[in-house]
């Protein structure tokens, strides 16, 4: 699916992208992305014709999705380098005495 063709189901969905994307539990900047690449991922694409559907008959897919307590994903070992660096510091203060 092209990125015009996903801007238009968000359209017949009655939803914006960064209000799709909290629903969803994706980072907007992600589905941003998808302009440059100029196409959207095959579970976006599915994700979004079936709101679109289920607007057009008159089914809130936003009470539905809210009920499933979607996460959002979290980067995994973010800052462990960063926590190292700080442990060295503390211990090299603490060596020298400067705690």
């Amino acid at each position: 699916m092209t990125f015009i063709e996903f801007k238009k189901l968000l359209l017949d969905s009655d939803i914006t992208i960064p209000k799709f994307s909290k629903l969803i539990k994706v980072s907007e900047k992600n589905l941003q992305a998808y302009k440059k690449k100029g196409e959207v991922p095959n579970t976006i694409a599915v994700i979004i014709t079936c709101f679109a559907q289920m607007n057009k008959n008159n089914v809130d897919y936003r009470l539905i999705i809210n009920k499933l307590d979607l996460k959002a994903k979290t980067k995994k070992g973010a800052g462990f380098s960063k926590l190292e660096k700080m442990e060295e510091i503390k211990e090299k203060e603490l060596t020298l005495g400067k705690i």
